[in-house]
């Protein structure tokens, strides 16, 4: 098997604009977000840490670090899926997010698994 198809990993997200938890009139906005990660390569990986870049419509950006996702690291064997539920608060009604899974395989190969951009936004904010 190729070598780029050993190491993949599948990242998918659905977001949702929380009102109950949001004051538009204080610039608080709050936004819940699942992600699916699935190992679709051949081997064995665990998610050790994440890296989030996280723009608001100002500009502003804020990196946010850490080890695993909500307490976890998960292992995901091939063809196994991790889903969790996260939260993002904003300045401004849309924003966007993207990063990384820094990714180690059972064969001890180190990798990143690519979380592309996705965007946060209030409903009717964008046509």
């Amino acid at each position: 098997m190729a070598e780029s198809k050993k190491y993949e990993i599948q990242v998918s997200v659905a977001t949702q604009y929380l009102p109950d938890q949001s004051e538009p009139e204080s610039g608080h906005f709050t936004f819940a977000y699942t992600i699916t990660i699935a190992n679709t390569g051949s081997v064995a990986a665990q998610l050790v840490s994440r890296h989030w870049i996280i723009t608001d419509a100002d500009g502003d950006v804020e990196e946010v670090r850490g080890l695993g996702v909500v307490g976890h690291q998960p292992l995901l064997q091939p063809g196994q899926r991790f889903e969790y539920s996260s939260g993002c608060v904003l300045e401004t009604p849309v924003g966007t997010m993207r990063g990384s899974y820094q990714m180690t395989a059972e064969d001890g190969t180190q990798f990143e698994a690519t979380i592309a951009e996705f965007v946060l936004s209030m409903p009717r904010m964008l046509h």
